[in-house]
């Protein structure tokens, strides 16, 4: 059977860490356990850096395409011809010249008149579950978007039973055509304790810390964390230490950050609650696996990143209450109200432990997971493609 041809634009970038990550991960999968049904094929503008488009270089099993058509500047162009017109001409050409079988859509609308089957991956809910977190113009481009993609019969693509929950009750059209797709992260071949500890001392970490990974927004529900040290501190326990890193910007509320930190200052909480901001990757896992467990306090996620990756590492986790974490983690996790200082104070002064330290376990488990995420992206593309057949 011939290797079908699917065509990726870029998810994310620097304003959105998550959705780079996963790209690089799907396509790392695709490469590690698919790449001899699988081309994945990225489009970037001739104006995207370097340092994005090198990672995708090193796989094997992908190809990089450039092109002037994909040009963040021509953006919004591209997507009001998708939307009034149906599709881009100068897109919908250069996917012919390059013989694709199927476009894989992520904050990406090619249009209701594409001539391509399209997979349309929606990352969460999130603007209909926590609305007061989006202004209008936010909130209305990404219902119009998911609304054109369901409208268009693409085959949905979702990362957990939650999402799929939701839209089945939101998006009553789109039943029948939704993918559940849960995704893995990799292991990195370096992880080693020793390594771990010396990155660890890098950034001034004592022994024993926590670690939360979040991005500094407002759904990430840093302030909890804040008010349960300021808590433990008012009781004489000042030993508990919360490193987080993250972008420290929230476009959504850029005051948000500001605020976080005069809290922190309020309550001298400077040694309690370190923050690193954003630190290269390779240095954030190192981290990840020496701390002493994972926080999550966040109010909402899709399939939570930072989740996998303790998953991945063996790494104890605290996670607020929401659905997704207990269908994420299966149990295997220390919970806590998501609105409770209480509860979290609990869960810091008796945190959960390991239960595998062992990479070679680590990775053999890793690897089952990562293959069967690979196997469901082929999956749901070769559906699509089937049901364009159909239509």
């Amino acid at each position: 059977m011939a290797k079908l041809r699917v065509a990726f634009t870029l998810i994310g970038g620097k304003s959105w860490a998550g959705g780079y990550n996963y790209l690089l991960n799907l396509f790392r999968a695709l490469d590690d356990y698919m790449a001899q049904s699988i081309e994945p094929i990225i489009f970037f503008g001739d104006d995207f850096d370097v340092d994005e488009i090198s990672p995708f270089l090193d796989l094997s099993g992908a190809k990089v395409v450039k092109s002037s058509v994909f040009n963040r500047q021509y953006a919004s162009k591209r997507l009001i011809y998708a939307l009034v017109f149906g599709r881009d001409n100068a897109v919908q050409r250069v996917f012919r010249d390059n013989r694709i079988d199927c476009i894989f859509e992520a904050a990406q609308f090619h249009g209701w008149r594409s001539e391509f089957p399209s997979v349309a991956w929606i990352p969460d809910f999130q603007h209909k579950c926590l609305p007061g977190m989006f202004g209008p113009l936010a909130y209305w481009k990404r219902e119009i978007g998911f609304r054109a993609q369901i409208a268009s019969k693409r085959t949905i693509m979702l990362s957990s039973e939650d999402s799929k929950a939701v839209c089945e009750e939101l998006y009553r059209p789109a039943a029948g055509r939704i993918y559940t797709v849960p995704f893995a992260v990799p292991i990195p071949s370096n992880i080693d304790a020793a390594m771990a500890r010396s990155t660890a001392d890098k950034y001034g970490l004592p022994k024993r810390y926590y670690i939360l990974p979040n991005q500094f927004w407002l759904h990430k529900n840093h302030m909890l964390v804040i008010d349960a040290l300021a808590s433990l501190k008012q009781k004489g326990n000042m030993d508990i230490v919360v490193a987080a890193t993250g972008l420290t910007v929230d476009f959504r509320h850029p005051k948000y950050f500001s605020i976080l930190q005069a809290k922190i200052a309020e309550c001298s909480l400077e040694s309690q609650f370190r923050i690193l901001g954003k630190i290269p990757y390779a240095d954030l896992i190192q981290l990840v696996f020496a701390s002493e467990a994972l926080i999550n306090p966040s109010l909402f996620e899709g399939w939570s990143t930072t989740v996998e990756e303790a998953k991945a590492l063996g790494v104890p986790m605290i996670l607020s209450d929401i659905d997704v974490h207990f269908e994420q983690t299966c149990g295997d996790a220390r919970y806590f109200k998501r609105h409770s200082e209480s509860a979290l104070v609990a869960a810091l002064i008796d945190p959960p432990k390991r239960k595998i330290s062992g990479i070679e376990q680590l990775t053999s488990i890793n690897e089952q997971r990562r293959a069967i995420f690979a196997d469901k992206i082929v999956k749901t593309i070769r559906y699509a493609i089937q049901s364009k057949d159909h239509l």
